[in-house]
């Protein structure tokens, strides 16, 4: 009820919203009773309905954040495999994030290191950051964020799905 009017108002918003509900109910479907998860999804859509940055911006921030609670934290700067310090290319959901060239298993794509910057700033707060990130490469990395989720949820995010199509 507090939040409807935002988030109703504007079709971005509401999108992003409905991605955060489903994925905080995936993940705490098991523990129901996450205190944690409850407070990161209220000041998302709280920061969504107030406009505080854009929505996809929002999006993607929520959903590492909610990984990196559950426990599932990427790696962006070290290689997640080996530990080798980076900054690296290479981006695998399977392995935990960015990885070393040694480490990055065949067919991986190569991502752009500010693509990972970005997603660092989302992760960590550094919206100044995030703010001057072209759109091209926010997208790159909302892509790699929305493959990361689908791993180790290891179930598609409806909701997400329908907004990667628009």
């Amino acid at each position: 009820e507090p939040f409807a009017r935002g988030i109703m108002a504007d079709y971005d918003v509401y999108s992003a919203a409905t991605v955060m509900a489903e994925t905080a109910q995936k993940l705490t479907e098991d523990e129901p009773r996450t205190r944690g998860q409850f407070l990161l999804l209220l000041s998302a859509i709280r920061s969504l309905c107030n406009h505080e940055h854009p929505p996809r911006q929002s999006l993607d921030a929520y959903l590492l954040r909610a990984m990196s609670l559950a426990g599932w934290a990427p790696s962006l700067v070290d290689c997640a495999q080996c530990g080798m310090p980076g900054p690296h290319r290479g981006f695998s959901a399977a392995l935990g994030g960015t990885v070393c060239r040694d480490c990055r298993p065949h067919g991986t794509a190569l991502t752009s290191t500010s693509a990972i910057e970005h997603m660092t700033a989302l992760l960590t707060g550094g919206w100044a950051v995030a703010a001057q990130t072209p759109v091209h490469t926010a997208m790159e990395a909302s892509r790699l964020v929305t493959s990361y989720v689908h791993w180790h949820l290891e179930r598609r995010v409806r909701s997400l799905n329908v907004l990667e199509r628009t």
